[in-house]
């Protein structure tokens, strides 16, 4: 029976399994690699925060963003957007150097087993664990405006189902969303030959200013300081003390995690997008019907006038919902069982992110609301990951030794990080679902 097994890949799984085996834990980490970054953005999109505050975490420190573009003698600039495939890169190398080796294995349901779980897979036999770290990503928890659901395949798609946009080319496209996804989803589709208009319930567009040198004068840092989720007091708490927020009212919490930090365009994407990108601000969608090929939006404004647009295809850049019941590899009485936060489906969390079910803990988008916006971006990959193998750590010792450990596994493994005993070389690579 493993100590801990870590699902999922990406920023925060990785970050979470390089802790654990630097604490000696027997690890098991099972995913697809940076899955999310890899197959659901489109080519050409960058990253929209600063390199310095986008690292994936190791216990000792090392293995940076700054530390990995070195390796190819690039700089990795503040002010300076990084293309989102250098990213992706990044985290692979992260995984080789830093990680235990990653379990390319198909994920189909986790469920309680004594006082650990059993977790299945579609390429072989169930691996037992005493703990189990859900760290998942985005992809579950898609969401679409239900008036886009009864719409045919084809019709419509969600803005994260997309590598290549080139096969809009020629086509009309409604993007909808006010966000960062939407405004350069649509950019890049007028820059790849499409026709694109944007569709917003927002009066206006945000776009973030053009950040603030690193080294300023004293007064200056001291009245708007930087933080990993942006410049001034309000994203600086939000960034740097998570723990902070978990202890304030669960309502209050569930608010913070809905509206902070709210939709708004990177400084250096503004001018690819205006002029180039015709917009409908202040529309809301009530409607939308698939007319033989194309697609008929109706719309409304605010003042109760009505417009139909008729498209050619419709990519809602709607966000992600952090709602358990979408966790559908998680045993369904386990997720009826778990506290959750206000009136949300979201997992009440301890400080050391553990569910209410023992041993069950998370990582990523769904601690949202216990922990605040950081934990939506890869900058709060850091604080989860210390603080999460700490809270495995004391839940494996409330329980006692394992039986027949002696504790050699576990300081090899914290030796030699980057390999995981009883996998043969040789694993069969497939996907995370």
């Amino acid at each position: 029976m493993e100590d801990l097994v870590v699902i999922g890949a990406g920023p925060y799984g990785l970050s979470v399994a390089a802790h654990a085996a630097g604490a000696g834990l027997d690890v098991r980490l099972l995913g697809r690699p940076m899955a999310s970054w890899r197959d659901h953005m489109p080519e050409g999109m960058y990253l929209k925060s600063e390199p310095w505050s986008s690292n994936l975490s190791a216990p000792d420190g090392r293995h940076t963003l700054a530390e990995y573009c070195a390796t190819l003698g690039q700089v990795a600039e503040h002010g300076t957007p990084l293309p989102i495939d250098t990213f992706s890169a990044y985290g692979m190398w992260f995984a080789r150097h830093a990680a235990p080796e990653v379990e390319e294995v198909t994920v189909t349901e986790v469920t309680p087993e004594g006082d650990g779980f059993r977790v299945h897979t579609a390429e072989g036999p169930p691996l037992l664990a005493r703990t189990v770290a859900l760290a998942v990503g985005v992809m579950p928890f898609v969401h679409q405006p239900d008036v886009l659901r009864e719409l045919p395949p084809g019709h419509c798609s969600h803005s994260s189902g997309h590598r290549d946009l080139s096969r809009f080319a020629g086509r009309e496209v409604a993007v909808l969303g006010a966000g960062q996804a939407a405004l350069e989803t649509a950019a890049l589709l007028a820059e790849q030959g499409a026709r694109p208009v944007l569709v917003a319930r927002r009066s206006r567009l945000n776009w973030n200013t053009l950040p603030q040198p690193l080294e300023r004068p004293a007064l200056r840092a001291l009245r708007e300081p930087h933080s990993g989720l942006g410049t001034g007091w309000r994203s600086w708490v939000w960034s740097e003390l998570p723990w902070a927020v978990r202890r304030l009212p669960a309502t209050t919490r569930e608010r913070i995690s809905a509206t902070a930090l709210g939709p708004a365009g990177a400084w250096w994407l503004r001018d690819r997008f205006e002029g180039r990108v015709p917009v409908l601000l202040g529309h809301r969608l009530h409607r939308a019907v698939a007319v033989s090929e194309r697609t008929r939006l109706e719309l409304s404004t605010r003042s109760g006038e009505s417009m139909v647009l008729d498209v050619a295809h419709v990519i809602a850049a709607t966000g992600f919902a952090a709602d358990l019941d979408r966790l559908e590899l998680l045993d369904a009485g386990v997720r009826a069982a778990l506290q959750t936060v206000a009136e949300g489906r979201a997992p009440e969390l301890s400080a050391g992110f553990e569910s209410s079910w023992p041993g069950l803990f998370f990582a990523g988008l769904l601690t949202a609301p216990s922990f605040g916006p950081s934990m939506r971006f890869v900058h709060g990959a850091g604080f989860t990951a210390g603080r999460l193998v700490r809270g495995v750590l004391r839940r494996l010792a409330s329980r006692g030794p394992r039986p027949g450990s002696t504790g050699l596994a576990r300081r090899d493994r914290a030796a030699s990080p980057g390999r995981c005993p009883g996998v043969p070389p040789g694993h069969p690579k497939t996907y995370l679902r």
